[in-house]
């Protein structure tokens, strides 16, 4: 047995989440040292080598943001109705315990975007990360709002629509392919940049380098524009207020599945290149 201790981290309120509590606490007994099961939001033990998350990948993104200090390599055993991040099941997980909680698990770095708001006087009002996008949602009443755009201190366009998103590549598949947004393989260090509904025919979305360091500002707003954290966070922004986007000190650390590799999933769980339904040429 490897000398790791691990913590479990599932929502008890969720009759999935519980059915699969008992074999997950099982493998990790077997496997290394459980110290505690704890529900989403619970602080995480100093001591801690593994978090195991079971649930879906709301689950899993709100302990990878608990964790995110901490730097400890989080599991993600899917309980939920996707599970793009969450690449394991009961039986991947056990087949793979031996490398889950070895000394040299397969642990996959991602990138996690900071995001700072500063007033009218330039104070720093509140700063946060959020691990697949930040969304500047106009909000009610619905009306375009305009942003302007600054990228390393250059002056880039206004953008005039309906928000915009910064997403990291790991949350590229989500919000930001909605809307039109380039896939970007989750390993690669970068920041996107999508628009939403742009009344524009030439705003495109953009990756830039990870070191970028971008500033968004609120040049009209409704009454409900808000910043929007991985779809668990939100905060009012008001016109004038900027926002500065980059890179956070630490990577995610997520242990993946060798059985599921990106490219895999895409395809099995996303549907990237499903053709259309075609009819039987025989009928």
């Amino acid at each position: 047995m490897a000398h790791t201790n691990t913590v479990i981290l599932a929502s008890e309120r969720v009759p999935e989440t519980l059915q699969l509590i008992p074999r997950v606490r099982q493998i990790v007994e077997t496997h290394s040292q459980l110290i505690a099961t704890l529900k989403p939001g619970d602080p995480i033990p100093e001591e801690t080598d593994r978090v195991v998350v079971i649930g879906g990948d709301g689950t899993l993104i709100n302990a990878i943001r608990t964790t995110l200090d901490c730097e400890v390599p989080v599991v993600g055993v899917n309980a939920g109705r996707l599970g793009v991040l969450a690449e394991f099941d009961t039986d991947s997980l056990q087949r793979n315990a031996g490398m889950v909680f070895g000394d040299q698990p397969l642990v996959r770095k991602h990138l996690v975007v900071q995001v700072s708001i500063q007033d009218r006087s330039g104070t720093q009002r509140f700063q946060s990360v959020a691990v697949n996008d930040c969304v500047i949602s106009a909000g009610a009443p619905f009306r375009m709002i305009e942003l302007s755009l600054k990228i390393d201190q250059t002056e880039g366009p206004s953008i005039n629509g309906d928000g915009l998103i910064i997403a990291s590549p790991i949350g590229s598949t989500a919000y930001n392919v909605s809307a039109g947004g380039p896939i970007v393989q989750p390993t690669v260090d970068a920041l996107i940049i999508s628009a939403v509904a742009p009344h524009s025919l030439a705003f495109r979305p953009i990756v830039a380098d990870a070191e970028t360091v971008l500033e968004i500002g609120i040049s009209r707003a409704n009454s409900g524009t808000t910043l929007v954290l991985d779809g668990q966070e939100t905060h009012p922004l008001e016109e004038g207020e900027r926002l500065i986007f980059r890179r956070h000190l630490h990577h995610a650390g997520l242990i993946g599945n060798p059985e599921s590799p990106y490219w895999k999933t895409l395809i099995e769980k996303m549907r990237w290149g499903a053709p259309p339904t075609y009819r039987d040429r025989g009928i």
